[in-house]
């Protein structure tokens, strides 16, 4: 009977995740709001439909109340997640919204069943960091400042980035954070936010030679920094969104083939100064060569998705638990082992639609600043969702960083669900600037109206114009001059 219910719940998530992906994107074609309303409202129905079939195949399999119990706290938290934005934020961006708790959710499905500590560790992660970010998007809409602060975030950035190398902890040769009342703290993580709003407020003060050359110089601490501390895949983020904001700002494709060049040479150089560089270049190169050393994960991993094929092998059927670090960096492989390369494909889309949504803010936005923020945190996104799957299929080698949301990390997601928060508010900008334009569009046609109603000649109850007494109704030769040098 178990197995019976395992498999057709399988297909029936299956099938779910793709009408959900795909409404992702169909969404977009609609105008009418009642339509588009209504697409947003059922993809919340199929998220929890497939969280709770997830869930239903989890408590089968180990038979624990525990189960059920957690199940219930995380329905309950999804949705006020979803009901706190809409009282709070109604003209909020409900599909940013929905693929934010969609992504959580298969993180939520994932992490119970690998660990099931690690999962409750998670949910109260999530719970705090709704709570922080719930504020965000009101202080992006009032908080007319924070074009001006640009000393402020690059001394944040870099000081913070500093204290790590003084103070941090290594985890697996890298310095990536330190703990403060037992609690990690991943700096880096956060700085990755605050660099963007640097980079913004810089260009949106100016876009010479002069200021670039300054900026660009901050970035390369970000970089070095960061280098220094052997976290590189978060100094190759640094680096892209920095690249991408400074075309977007300048224009200049000469700025960009430098930037390149600067960072081809950097990569050849970190590839002769690190060793766990050149550990990672050979076990991407050929992971079997090296299977019992550097290549273990990658195998692994590859072993995963291809046994999951397309349909996966359900829930709790796998062997995903002999991947290392499979809860942070190679959870993408969990999924497409149990849930299938076609759930796998689903995932990415769904980031992609993210990215979509970002840009699509990024574009209408009047402001600059918040243009580049926008643009900005939206490369920050992709490109990490970019090097976690590219990783872990084999496209590039491994750079150690979380698929944003679903991974398993406190740092990590904090600041993702931060940049939802502020893409959120960002989005609430954007439907004030157009209730602005449409205010004014309103006012300029009732003041024409008026005019047109105004300045008709007066008529004399039978249509034709009433003549005045004093000149008949025709102007003097010197009326018509004076007219004249008026216009």
């Amino acid at each position: 009977m178990f197995n019976i219910i395992m498999e057709i719940s399988k297909y029936l998530i299956l099938i779910m995740i793709v009408i959900y992906t795909f409404e992702c994107f169909s969404v977009f074609g609609y105008h009418d709001a009642y339509t588009k309303m209504w697409i947003l409202r059922r993809q919340s129905m199929w998220m929890f439909m497939i969280h709770f079939l997830a869930f239903l195949t989890i408590f089968l399999n180990q038979q624990e109340v525990k189960i059920l119990v957690f199940y219930v706290v995380q329905v309950v938290l999804l949705g006020a997640i979803i009901l706190l934005y809409s009282i709070f934020y109604p003209k909020v961006s409900r599909l940013v919204v929905n693929n934010m708790c969609m992504l959580l959710s298969l993180g939520f499905i994932m992490l119970t069943r690998l660990s099931y500590d690690r999962a409750v560790k998670q949910v109260m992660i999530v719970v705090v960091s709704v709570v922080i970010s719930l504020f965000v998007p009101v202080i992006i809409r009032k908080a007319k400042f924070l074009p001006k602060l640009r000393i402020f975030y690059g001394v944040v950035g870099v000081a913070a980035l500093a204290a790590v190398i003084v103070v941090g902890r290594r985890d697996n040769g890298a310095l990536l954070g330190f703990e403060v009342a037992g609690i990690n703290i991943q700096p880096s993580e956060l700085v990755k936010i605050v660099f963007v709003f640097f980079v913004a407020s810089s260009f949106y003060l100016s876009t010479t030679f002069k200021n670039v050359v300054i900026t660009t110089v901050v970035a390369a601490a970000h970089v070095l920094i960061l280098v220094a501390s052997k976290d590189l895949g978060a100094a190759l983020i640094v680096f892209v969104v920095y690249m991408v904001m400074l075309y977007v700002a300048t224009r200049q494709p000469l700025y960009i083939l430098a930037g390149l060049a600067g960072g081809s040479a950097a990569a050849v150089a970190g590839y002769y100064i690190f060793a766990h560089v050149r550990t990672r270049v050979v076990a991407w190169k050929d992971p079997f060569a090296v299977y019992d050393g550097a290549g273990f994960q990658i195998v692994q991993s590859l072993f995963a998705i291809g046994t999951g094929g397309w349909f996966g092998l359900g829930l709790c059927q796998g062997m995903p638990n002999k991947i290392p670090v499979v809860t942070t960096d190679f959870i993408f492989s969990a999924i497409a082992e149990e849930l299938g390369g076609i759930t796998a494909i689903c995932l990415i889309l769904i980031c992609v639609s993210c990215y979509i949504m970002f840009l699509n803010i990024a574009m209408q936005l009047q402001d600059s600043f918040y243009k580049l923020v926008a643009l900005g945190l939206g490369t920050c996104y992709i490109f990490q969702v970019f090097l976690t799957i590219g990783g872990v299929t084999k496209f590039i080698p491994s750079t150690g960083v979380t698929l944003p949301l679903v991974s398993y990390g406190g740092s990590s997601l904090l600041s993702t669900l931060i940049m939802f928060a502020i893409i959120q508010g960002l989005y609430i900008l954007r439907e004030d600037e157009e209730d602005d334009i449409e205010r004014q569009k309103e006012l300029r046609a009732k003041r024409r109206q008026k005019a047109q109603q105004t300045g008709r000649p007066r008529t004399n109850g039978t249509g034709a114009p009433k003549r005045t007494a004093a000149g008949n109704g025709r102007r003097k030769p010197q009326d018509r001059r004076q007219n004249i040098r008026r216009t």
